[in-house]
């Protein structure tokens, strides 16, 4: 994987986004620390929904920092890759239930 579109080395840059609009870069950081806070859900149980959600809008710096989050935070690696799965049903699901407005159009062509 030496040659990839994502370069690795870009997800250290990932603050860097504040150098353009420094006010909104500020705001969302800010926003984003709150997020991860522990609160009703532990820091590991939201590092390990952050890798899930990761995978379903399939970003691969996300995946690589919070594959890395979640081993720091305790999650083991059947933990992680069941949240995985629960991401990929998701997906998978979503695309399947959109099948029911294929098949309603087929009966309204075919009436």
């Amino acid at each position: 994987m030496d040659n990839t579109y994502y370069n690795p080395a870009d997800l250290a840059k990932f603050g860097n986004i504040s150098e353009l609009q420094p006010e909104m870069g500020r705001k969302f950081f800010d926003y984003y620390g709150e997020v991860f806070k522990e609160g009703a859900l532990t820091e590991r149980e939201k590092a390990l929904i952050a890798l899930a959600v990761s995978h379903a809008v399939q970003c691969p710096y996300c995946i690589d920092a919070y594959t890395t989050d979640c081993l720091q935070k305790g999650a083991d690696e059947n933990q992680m890759m069941e949240a995985v799965h629960v991401a990929a049903a998701i997906k998978g699901g979503a695309a399947l239930v959109h099948g029911v407005q294929m098949m309603n159009k087929i009966k309204e062509l075919s009436m």
